[in-house]
């Protein structure tokens, strides 16, 4: 598995990741469950530095 993902980008999904945990923390609701469930797969991709949908579209943000 091949990085896809530069820097910056993994920076900007940890903070909205962080964001949108704790948005779903605070509200509940299934709205906010989505919310929270986005947020951790943006933590998760941001950790290991790759996007699946980034491969599938042939998109990337790193080297």
């Amino acid at each position: 598995m091949q990085k896809n993902m530069a820097m910056w980008d993994r920076i900007g999904r940890v903070v909205l990741g962080i964001v949108f945990i704790l948005l779903a923390i605070k509200h509940g609701g299934m709205l906010f469950d989505l919310l929270g469930v986005i947020g951790l797969v943006f933590l998760v991709t941001a950790a290991i530095g790759f996007c699946p949908l980034y491969t599938v579209i042939g998109f990337k943000t790193g080297e």
